[in-house]
Formats: structure tokens, sequence, C-alpha cells
């Protein structure tokens, strides 16, 4: 779903943040229209903006966890795990995590990757919402989902900045 979708139609907050994300052309590859959150960070009304968002969003869901995606995921979920009363579960690239981890493969457009999270970072029946900056695919999303789902949380949802509607299936 996206804002529009959401009741927020209309919020000038939301045509605030569109014009606060840089698109770069070609980047990293040609053809890729890379969608540029670190001006959004340089716009502190913005940036404001868009983690209130999702707090207004989630306050009143009885999330437990927030689970931010490498590394975008981890400028948006701490604020808004702190805001709503929730713990912060950083999803890792492979063999950044100290001690036991559970991990997840997925497939990119260009090959695979994989997620991990450190082994009783998340309790069965737990209430996850998953941070990341973009949802194209939806292929790293997934892994999350079924990460933390193999953990015993339940994901309520994905929460991401941008989306690309042509890409979502």
């Amino acid at each position: 779903m996206f804002a529009s979708e959401d009741g927020l139609k209309g919020d000038p907050r939301l045509q605030a943040i569109s014009e606060a994300i840089r698109v770069v052309p070609h980047f990293p590859k040609p053809g890729i229209m890379f969608q540029d959150i670190t001006t959004l960070l340089l716009d502190h009304k913005a940036f404001k903006d868009t983690v209130d968002i999702f707090i207004d969003r989630y306050r009143d869901m009885s999330i437990s966890v927030v689970a931010g995606v490498e590394a975008r995921g981890f400028m948006f979920g701490p604020s808004i795990a702190l805001a709503i009363g929730a713990k912060f579960v950083p999803l890792r690239k492979p063999k950044k995590l100290p001690g036991e981890v559970i991990s997840e493969d997925y497939e990119l457009e260009y090959g695979t990757d994989r997620l991990e999270m450190h082994v009783g970072a998340v309790q069965s029946g737990e209430r996850a919402v998953v941070v990341d900056d973009l949802v194209a695919t939806g292929g790293t999303l997934s892994a999350a989902i079924k990460l933390l789902e193999r953990a015993g949380a339940e994901v309520v949802e994905c929460a991401c900045v941008i989306g690309v509607p042509e890409m979502i299936k």
C-alpha cells in the first residue's frame, strides 16, 4: 500500500519528501534511475516528516520489533522504534554480526545476497515491522519477512520510504 492509498493523499509532506529525494540516472549501471535518499537526510523537515508518518502509522499497532534492512533501513528504523517503544533489530549483510545468526538468501536482479539476524533478537509472537528505503521487486523485503517469521515473529507490514509501483507485481 502506498501512502496516497492510506489516507495521506494530498498530504503536503509527501510532495516535500518526494522533492527531497534526488534521482541519479544510470547509477550504479546504465538504465537504473537511482533514488538517492541522502538528500532527504540533509533536509531536516523532510527527514522528520518521513519518520513522523511512520510513527503515526505504527504508534498504536502494538509493534515490539522494528527490523531495519542494511543499510538504509538503519537510517529510519531506530527513530521509529524509539518513538513507538519498540526494539530495533538490524538485518545485516553476511558476516557483519558477531555471534550466532540465522540467515535468509534472496535473489537480486543481478545475483544473490543474504540477510542475517542475531539468534534470540526476536521472540516468538512479537509483532514486527520491516523498514527499508525502497521497495522495487520485493526480494529483500521477502527475505526479511521470512527471516523474522522463522524466528517466530508476526510481520505486520513493511515500511519503505520509496515505492516503485511499476516494479511491484
